[in-house]
């Protein structure tokens, strides 16, 4: 179970729940892993709220969360960043220590910007993740994502097993379909795990269809914020929690941190 704390384009605006001061994105992880998450998937915030890739800042961040954690979770830092952040800025993360990392695996049309991953860059990361023993994540938002990636894994780029992230639901991007989850899941190497994210109202749909389907499953105020329809999570905490009663409805039972460590062979 990941938590996916922060991101980097919600605004306190649309929730007062959003987490923003270092301490405040440290008890928001607290309390998920207390909830049942195994993962933190971290965004951080400049003094002004702003999202910034700044190493010391994430550093700052990733140190709370160890020490007011227990269990301490898995902690994924993003390499997305913002739109618009340059790509040596979107690395910066990387040097802060985490045990895992988000490797978004191509370009796409992102709401009404893009995201641009050109595969050069995707090669960097993976290079760079290689060197700092950070595990990659890989974010497909798109079939030819995966096959991206495919290549990098038999390139010896990315370690196997490799870990997935299917990410549904944004605009520009794969539908939040039961078709799409399953052609997804059916073209990733033999013996890698993935996860499944869905976005805004598709979160505990597609969390329901991973369980199903014995994948794993990513909710969090970054991807969501609503508990129900027009009901928002007091925090990210609210979200795993409903989750995790998922979970148990189909037999899963989450795993801990430590679970996750040995699944993930961290």
């Amino acid at each position: 179970m990941m938590a996916a704390l922060v991101g980097a384009e919600l605004t306190r605006e649309r929730t007062p729940y959003l987490p923003l001061t270092p301490h405040e994105i440290a008890e928001s992880a607290r309390l998920a892993v207390q909830s049942g998450a195994a993962i933190v998937h971290v965004h951080v915030r400049d003094d002004a709220g702003r999202p910034t890739n700044d190493a010391d800042r994430f550093r700052e961040v990733l140190d709370l969360i160890r020490q007011r954690c227990l269990p301490i979770p898995i902690i994924q830092v993003s390499t997305g960043g913002a739109m618009g952040d340059s790509f040596e800025s979107r690395s910066q993360p990387l040097e802060a220590g985490p045990d895992m990392a988000s490797l978004n695996s191509g370009s796409i049309n992102f709401g009404d910007g893009v995201f641009e991953n050109p595969i050069p860059f995707v090669e960097f990361l993976a290079q760079r993740m290689g060197r700092l023993k950070v595990i990659p994540e890989i974010e497909v938002y798109d079939l030819s994502h995966v096959e991206t990636a495919n290549g990098l894994i038999e390139k010896g780029e990315i370690p196997t097993p490799a870990h997935f992230q299917f990410v549904l639901g944004v605009k520009g991007g794969l539908a939040a379909t039961e078709e799409n989850l399953k052609l997804l899941a059916s073209r990733i190497p033999e013996g890698a795990s993935w996860t499944a994210a869905g976005v805004g109202r598709h979160q505990f749909p597609m969390a329901e269809l991973a369980l199903a389907l014995g994948g794993n499953v990513r909710v969090g105020l970054e991807d969501n914020i609503y508990l129900e329809k027009g009901v928002l999570a007091k925090g990210n905490h609210e979200l795993v929690q409903k989750a995790v009663e998922l979970a148990r409805r189909y037999g899963r039972q989450p795993a801990t941190p430590e679970e996750a460590r040995a699944l993930l062979r961290l």
